[in-house]
């Protein structure tokens, strides 16, 4: 293995295997049709712009798109007429190409991701070198006459450098290449890059496709898949981050802390903060401070719609959130304090307050608009087991 491989990629979520490496797609059946109905008509476009949420496939169904047109010879007519049309995109394991793409030696495709700078630092955005070497790409792979695939994961990650670059790709694209854009928010690309491209939207996963994809990646799998599935949204990628970090375990307290509200559990308040101020703890804090939101989201929901979304996302957490907004104008006064917790948590973090504090502040915030109404706790209430 070299130094190289040993790096984190900035296409791989910690914990999972790389998309590469997951052959199987599950729960996209719709976008694996959509592209194959265009290749089996002869209408294979040369930019396919892929989106939907983050950790739903879309790099998976890339890299599966990729060993399909690279394995996949073009049909022609024979003595008896073109062969059927092919029906899937998989490509046996054991077929030359497979195990190329795998090495990452296959010739006639480009992966293209955030690179490591000459200090060893990730880049925060893909930069314009990272897409001039493709000119590199298609000038030493032209001769062979196959197909040549590149793959952008993101390409929201473009600085305005880069995403030029590639719309002079985009817009004199050559011969027998497809370019695969993975895009989680398709809104920051450029227009011109969006239009020169065709879609394929993958959407959130169900339940039942979710544990079976989270099966495949060969974690351990919780207790309570259904607190996964209410807080992951079908996203096997923030699954994979609840499951790493211990996010099931977090948003419990936080809903055992709104349970003890407008009385507050100071004791658990503080071990909360405490937890997030500890060393080496930013990408769990990163996580509360998502997982407050989302309380404080499912919270004006439920005062909105009238009752507690489905299924929980906690033990308890349905009681607790139809105690505290039982109706629309709760779920405003909740609303509002989303909107004003988020902006005051993503200020602390740009100016470096301290951790403990910010999430102190977040709970009394909590406290002060549950207190407002006099909403009683319930008598007892009795701790969740560890998810």
């Amino acid at each position: 293995m070299s130094a190289d491989d040993e790096l984190p990629r900035a296409d791989q979520a910690e914990g999972a295997p790389h998309p590469r490496e997951t052959l199987r797609l599950i729960g996209q059946d719709a976008a694996e049709r959509d592209f194959l109905t265009a290749y089996n008509s002869d209408r294979l476009h040369h930019g396919w712009l892929l989106t939907g949420p983050q950790g739903v496939g879309k790099a998976t169904l890339a890299w599966r798109i990729a060993r399909f047109l690279l394995a996949t010879p073009p049909a022609e007519e024979g003595l008896f007429g073109a062969p059927p049309p092919p029906g899937t995109l998989d490509i046996d394991p054991d077929h030359p190409v497979s195990h190329r793409v795998q090495a990452l030696a296959e010739p006639g495709l480009a992966p293209i991701t955030r690179s490591y700078d000459d200090k060893g630092k990730l880049r925060s955005q893909i930069v314009v070198d990272d897409i001039r070497k493709l000119n590199r790409f298609f000038g030493l792979s032209a001769t062979d006459g196959g197909r040549r695939v590149v793959i952008v994961d993101a390409a929201d990650d473009m600085n305005v450098s880069a995403a030029n670059a590639l719309l002079k790709m985009l817009e004199e694209p050559p011969a027998r290449t497809t370019i695969l854009l993975i895009s989680h928010q398709p809104s920051r690309l450029l227009p011109t890059i969006r239009s020169r491209c065709r879609t394929l939207r993958l959407g959130p996963l169900s339940a039942p496709d979710m544990e079976a994809a989270l099966a495949q990646s060969g974690v351990e799998l919780p207790r309570n898949m259904d607190n996964l599935s209410a807080l992951a949204g079908g996203s096997v990628g923030a699954a994979l981050r609840l499951i790493n970090l211990g996010g099931l375990k977090i948003y419990a307290e936080l809903v055992q802390i709104l349970d003890s509200m407008p009385r507050l559990d100071r004791q658990r308040a503080m071990a909360l903060a405490e937890a997030a101020a500890q060393r080496g703890a930013a990408e769990r804090f990163e996580l509360l401070l998502s997982l407050t939101e989302m309380a404080l989201a499912r919270l004006a929901r439920t005062g909105a719609t009238g009752a507690p979304p489905a299924p929980e996302a906690a033990p308890q957490e349905a009681a607790m959130l139809s105690r505290l907004s039982p109706d629309p104008r709760k779920a405003r006064a909740w609303a509002d304090l989303a909107a004003e917790v988020t902006a005051r948590a993503r200020h602390g973090q740009a100016v470096n307050l301290d951790p403990a504090a910010l999430v102190l502040d977040t709970v009394f915030k909590m406290q002060e608009t549950a207190s407002r109404w006099g909403s009683k706790p319930p008598a007892a209430y009795v701790a969740p087991e560890d998810s």
